[in-house]
């Protein structure tokens, strides 16, 4: 669909301008032109672009959730989310800095906004043809919290390369509370012609065969999950040999003892 450029009125005091003077064109504000675009082109939409604000689905956004309700909040969705797709028969595992976080203690990053998961091309097809736009409920071990998620796919899945960058993300599993959400990006061996064996997402991230499977089962937030085989080199190559060890980041202290990242 071919983008509508909006046009914004001249001022008022250029109105006043005397017959036979030039009279300025009015321009769009640049800033005003990408977001138009991006409205245009993008599935998901955020409240903000900010680390905070960019974390959140716009239709579900009633507010910022302080810091205890982002952790409840994340603690149930990701078992959820787990839970449900074991429970499906759909693969999929921990991916970036949820799986620095199960590195650490097999827990979400009290810091991150962020949940990442990744399928394969085939559970994403699967997920694109049959479960997109359903609703799951879910109630804690011990019926304490029920809550609702939305399994929302990005029509745009079915484009494997990157474009203008505006879908990177393929779909979202959405607490319909609060807008918070886990990103779920899928893999595809893209140019096998030519990179056989070399996966990616739309957001140049690149794995080998070797790299991811077989997945290793694990537990992460006290519920099955899954792992990439080589773990360890995928986020070192991520995120540096530094992410492993160093026990201070973002405001937190690592404690040995209770092996929990504490707020400073």
């Amino acid at each position: 669909m071919k983008l509508q450029r909006t046009w914004f009125a001249i001022a008022w005091a250029w109105s006043l301008v005397p017959y036979g003077k030039a009279v300025p064109v009015a321009r769009p504000n640049e800033a005003q032109e990408v977001e138009a675009t991006a409205k245009s082109k993008k599935y998901f939409h955020e409240p903000g672009t900010d680390d905070i604000l960019g974390h959140y689905d716009q239709r579900f956004f009633h507010g910022v959730v302080d810091y205890e309700e982002k952790g409840n909040t994340q603690y149930h969705m990701i078992r959820a989310y787990l839970s449900t797709f074991q429970d499906l028969g759909l693969e999929t595992w921990i991916a970036h800095g949820t799986l620095l976080g199960w590195w650490w203690n097999g827990e979400t990053l009290p810091w991150d906004w962020d949940i990442d998961t990744q399928v394969s091309a085939v559970t994403l097809d699967y997920m694109g043809e049959y479960l997109n736009r359903t609703t799951h409920r879910y109630t804690s071990p011990e019926h304490s919290v029920s809550r609702e998620y939305l399994l929302d796919i990005n029509p745009a899945f079915v484009e494997r390369e990157r474009g203008d960058g505006y879908n990177i993300i393929d779909a979202r599993w959405i607490d319909v509370r609060n807008g918070l959400y886990i990103d779920i990006t899928g893999l595809t061996e893209t140019h096998p012609d030519v990179q056989p064996g070399i996966w990616s997402c739309k957001n140049y991230h690149r794995y080998r065969t070797g790299d991811l499977y077989p997945l290793r089962n694990s537990m992460f937030e006290g519920v099955p999950a899954k792992i990439p085989y080589a773990y360890d080199s995928i986020l070192t190559e991520e995120y540096r040999a530094e992410a492993l060890v160093s026990t201070d980041f973002n405001g937190h202290r690592w404690d040995p003892t209770t092996k929990e990242w504490v707020s400073l």
